[in-house]
């Protein structure tokens, strides 16, 4: 108990800490296996190592919907064939097949047959569920990052809707929130202050851009973007070696883990080569660019024992969840009673946290995908073991009601009766039209789609010269030179920003500016016309 004592007592900020709790919570495996596979198609090649390498294949982001559980692939190296999966909640055994999600037509890069104009995806590290039950995920749309980090494509957002599995919005980012090394990793949605005649198309969301550090915001709203930084946001080179068990791995990367209390207004920020854990409110990310000469607010919360990736709040109470890498353990603080507690130790289970989820459509649950991405990282992996883990700690979380509030959201049977590894139940369904349908007309879903790629509108002219998407990538990109700045950093070929907070620079001094839509007679959404709210099923470009 004196180790744990130690342990909670790294928020060293912070006075008069409780050392509450032993880890005595069960901890539930949901999910396991030794590598990830994937249902081919029989014509796919998966000997060819380029195209498929599962030992190259790490899960860094976990979502947890009604009937299946997704998983982001982020293409961290060559032979990642899909890059957002999905696997039914009621499957048993270990290593699950995964399914490409959609379909394999949204994976084109795997087989480099892929154009940035497509409905598609290229790497996507993070993923979220909103309260209209529609997946957002947010694709970086870089390649082999942790080698040769090419930019394949310029970053976006696609919105899925869960119950037909079409494309319902598509979100470019302008060339004035993207850096030509930027990584955008982890994505929150901010539905506080939403309408519900808005389905869920007037949120804001927070965006972690961890090479070039900065959070960027998009109003979905008003269909505006800008972006923000601060010397919190950037890599301590004093951190930039991390250990977990006898495995030591040097990473420098900048902010990367993302939380928010919707009930404070707060989102908690981390990078990972650093000990200790920031906040910004939501105002202030929300007020735009940063005025010449003005800082964002950015306090510090606490110090950690040690880096790490994964954060989560408790949708209720302020409960922080967080999980140091050296610990192999998650803990949890709230900042409000300063009450700690040790969740769940195991240092075969819990060696690197990536994501850590607290679903509101999920009871008192707190996820948490871990994986040995050291050893991936290191290339020193054991297929034999279990590498990939998704685990459920049962509660420890208080649910906003929000979903219970929205009866027309519900699953048609108590989702406390879905517990343990049986989830799935074939009532569960949730006929949601996203509009009230006129007088006499019923509700009729059709049978799941096998594909969701609308019919282009783009003129090819306009597109270029309005949009960095187009076969050229990034204008004025000059692809002649190689950018590795994963590797430059790690190997001290970058300098770095000062240890003290005093002397670095104060970014956004000269910040970018609100950047307007496109054509203002409709809601095009950086280019692709949909509206901002379809019927389902009808993902047909306006």
């Amino acid at each position: 108990m004196r180790h744990w004592c130690l342990f909670v007592a790294l928020w060293s900020l912070l006075a008069g800490s409780l050392c509450l709790g032993d880890g005595s919570h069960k901890m539930e495996v949901v999910k396991q296996w030794n590598l990830l596979n994937f249902n081919f198609p029989w014509d796919y090649p998966a000997s060819n190592k380029e195209f498929y390498n599962p030992e190259n294949i790490v899960a860094t982001g976990v979502e947890i919907g009604y009937d299946r559980i997704f998983l982001a692939t982020p293409r961290l190296f060559s032979g990642v064939p899909s890059t957002v999966s999905s696997v039914p909640r009621g499957t048993n055994g270990d290593s699950p097949v995964l399914q490409a999600y959609p379909d394999w037509t949204h994976h084109r890069a795997a087989t480099k047959e892929y154009n940035c104009s497509d409905i598609g995806l290229v790497s996507v590290y993070r993923l979220r569920i909103d309260s209209c039950n529609r997946l957002w995920a947010l694709d970086a749309g870089v390649s082999r990052s942790l080698e040769d980090f090419e930019v394949t494509c310029p970053p976006k957002i696609l919105v899925y809707d869960l119950h037909t599995d079409q494309v319902v919005r598509r979100i470019d980012f302008p060339p004035e929130v993207v850096r030509r090394e930027s990584l955008y990793t982890n994505i929150i949605v901010d539905e506080t202050g939403t309408r519900p005649e808005n389905n869920c198309d007037d949120v804001f969301v927070y965006i972690s851009d961890t090479v070039a550090p900065g959070i960027v915001v998009y109003d979905s709203g008003k269909d505006l973007t800008w972006r923000v930084s601060h010397p919190a946001m950037y890599p301590d080179p004093d951190f930039a070696e991390s250990s977990i068990l006898e495995h030591r791995f040097t990473l420098m990367d900048g902010v990367v883990g993302l939380a928010f209390d919707m009930e404070g207004g707060i989102v908690y920020f981390q990078p990972l080569a650093t000990d200790r854990i920031f906040s910004v409110t939501t105002a202030a990310l929300r007020a735009g660019p940063l005025p010449f000469g003005k800082e964002l607010a950015v306090k510090l919360v606490g110090r950690k024992s040690s880096q790490g990736i994964g954060l989560a709040v408790s949708p209720r109470g302020g409960t922080l969840f967080y999980a140091p890498f050296s610990e192999t353990a998650i803990a949890s603080w709230n900042p409000r009673t300063n009450e700690h507690r040790i969740l769940a130790h195991d240092q075969d289970k819990i060696q690197f946290a990536a994501d850590l989820r607290t679903p509101d459509r999920d009871g008192t649950a707190l996820y948490v995908l871990t994986s040995k991405f050291h050893r991936f990282f290191l290339k020193n992996l054991d297929a034999n073991e279990f590498n990939t883990r998704i685990l459920r700690i049962d509660g420890v979380i208080t649910p906003s009601g929000q979903l219970a509030a929205q009866s027309h959201l519900r699953p048609t049977v108590p989702y406390e009766t879905l517990t343990g590894n049986a989830y799935y139940h074939p009532s569960v369904v949730i006929p949601v039209p996203y509009k009230p349908l006129p007088p006499g007309q019923n509700i009729a879903l059709p049978p799941p789609a096998s594909t969701s790629t609308p019919v282009s509108v783009f003129n090819t002219q306009n597109l270029l010269s309005k949009s960095p998407l187009g076969t050229g990538g990034f204008p004025g990109l000059d692809k002649a030179k190689t950018s590795y700045p994963f590797f430059s950093l790690n190997n001290g070929e970058k300098s770095f920003p000062s240890s003290s907070f005093s002397s670095r620079p104060s970014y956004g001094a000269s910040g970018p500016i609100f950047v307007p839509k496109i054509n203002h007679n409709f809601n095009d959404l950086n280019v692709l016309r949909y509206r901002k709210s379809l019927p389902v099923n009808q993902t047909i470009p306006h």
